[in-house]
């Protein structure tokens, strides 16, 4: 008896591990074999020739083998031999040093067929631009001209995508070109956009980007990082949309002798990419020479949103402002532009072109705007109206510890007043509250008698402490 229980354990454990070899087989099946001498896919190499130690090579590769071996004749051999003796520490490839499986971000997902019959984008799921711009206004406070015109070019833009090739007439690409001070909501408006539309999104640095060959990231790499954002998904990528940050670092340097690699050549290098191309791009890794496999992506679809702050091109536009209307009884002062805060908007190509940008990669982003700097009214709606404003996330965190947080609306004007002095737009707000917060969140756990922390103006302004009311309604005066 104790025999048969013990064979019919030993039944049980070889079915569990039989059950979870199949359970791995399955999860292999969805992924395709990969030439490990190419590196091409099965899809794109043909059926794969499988080896020892769990090696697969396509046919081309094994024929290139074979032809090469076939050349070598008893001369070679002998050099060979004589090459090792030379050179002790060279040594040969052995398979079994080869790994048994590629990393799984560097695997490429099988396509189902499905996919082929079934449309990524329907005409009618697109949302209208009033709709698309009144989601944005619940995060981001003012820029009204930019969200117009964002709602209006990305609707577009998915329309075009959807209609695909309906007639003769074919709808151009419209990429855009975003002008703004620091700090002012470019990235942010792209992020929302993008999580509005449930699409794959991609933020790549342009001060990163050199010509191919040298130091640094190539051009193709924000294509890959839209690749990776897509989970490998190429048809999912080809409908994503790429935001290209700081693209006014890549403007043609003045006065130089040397190669401007990561200038000219850059702007240049992207043209073919923002008017729509197949591009090669590695799975799961920033360079072609890695060692990957490959997938094409078509740049077609692809939405391309440029920004950058363009330090020293207020500079550029007040003059020529300055030239216009600076002759005759009614010529204006040269200083009446200075304090301008919307002085971006009187940007035109001819000013992009004098700042460093070449006119062929102008050309590829028709819709050109500028965003407005930020005043103090717009810090302070900025600091309490959005859905996730700042005061709201410190009003929860407090409120998880049963305490009432306000802001007197004195304190919020003088927190608009600090950030407007640091000149960093959006970004001074979290730093400043950060440092008005820092006592507050580090006392209140400790007493469990207080029910409200009121902030002032001389709390921020450090003449002065927070008003703390505790629960029995006694008001003290930090």
């Amino acid at each position: 008896m104790q025999i048969l229980c013990a064979y019919a354990e030993e039944g049980d454990f070889v079915s569990e591990e039989k059950e979870s070899l199949s359970e791995e087989v399955k999860k292999e099946d969805d992924y395709e074999k990969i030439c490990y001498i190419c590196h091409r896919p099965e899809s794109k190499a043909g059926k794969m020739i499988e080896l020892m130690n769990h090696i697969t090579i396509c046919p081309d590769c094994l024929q290139k083998s074979f032809d090469s071996m076939s050349r070598l004749d008893a001369d070679t051999y002998k050099e060979l031999a004589e090459l090792s003796k030379r050179f002790p520490n060279m040594q040969m490839i052995h398979l079994s040093d080869i790994p048994d499986e590629i990393p799984k971000r560097q695997r490429v997902k099988k396509k189902k067929e499905q996919a082929k019959e079934a449309k990524v984008f329907d005409i009618k799921s697109i949302p209208a631009p009033h709709k698309i711009k009144e989601s944005l206004d619940e995060y981001i406070i003012g820029q009204e001209h930019a969200k117009k015109v964002l709602s209006v070019g990305v609707y577009n833009h998915y329309k075009r995508v959807a209609s695909g090739t309906m007639d003769e007439i074919e709808i151009e690409k419209s990429n855009m070109l975003m002008i703004g001070p620091t700090g002012c909501g470019k990235t942010y408006l792209v992020k929302t956009l993008a999580k509005l539309l449930d699409v794959p999104l991609a933020i790549a640095d342009a001060t990163s980007l050199t010509e191919a060959g040298y130091i640094g990231d190539d051009i193709e790499s924000v294509v890959t990082k839209l690749l990776a954002a897509a989970d490998n998904d190429v048809e999912k990528a080809e409908h994503g949309i790429i935001f290209i940050d700081e693209i006014d670092k890549i403007a043609k340097k003045k006065n130089t002798n040397q190669r401007d690699v990561s200038g000219k050549s850059v702007q240049q290098g992207m043209l073919k990419l923002l008017e729509g191309s197949e591009v090669e791009v590695p799975v799961g890794a920033s360079s072609k020479n890695a060692m990957v496999p490959l997938e094409t992506v078509n740049t077609r679809n692809i939405l391309f949103i440029c920004g950058g702050a363009f330090p020293g091109l207020e500079d550029i536009i007040k003059e020529r402002l300055n030239q216009q209307a600076s002759i005759g009884f009614r010529a204006d002062l040269k200083d009446k532009y200075d304090d301008d805060l919307d002085i971006l908007e009187e940007v035109t190509i001819e000013d992009i072109r004098k700042f460093g940008m070449i006119p062929e990669f102008i050309g590829r982003l028709p819709i050109i705007f500028a965003l407005h700097g930020l005043t103090k009214n717009m810090l302070v709606q900025i600091l309490k109206e959005p859905k996730n404003a700042i005061l709201k996330q410190y009003q929860k965190l407090l409120a998880l510890d049963g305490v009432q947080l306000e802001f007197e609306e004195a304190a919020l004007e003088a927190i608009a007043e600090k950030a407007q002095e640091k000149k960093t737009g959006a970004r001074a707000l979290r730093a400043i509250i950060e440092e008005i917060m820092l006592d507050i969140m580090y006392e209140i756990p400790k007493d469990d008698n207080i029910g409200k922390v009121t902030i002032t103006r001389e709390y921020v302004e450090h003449t002065g402490g927070p008003l703390i009311t505790l629960r029995g309604d006694l008001v003290v005066y930090g």
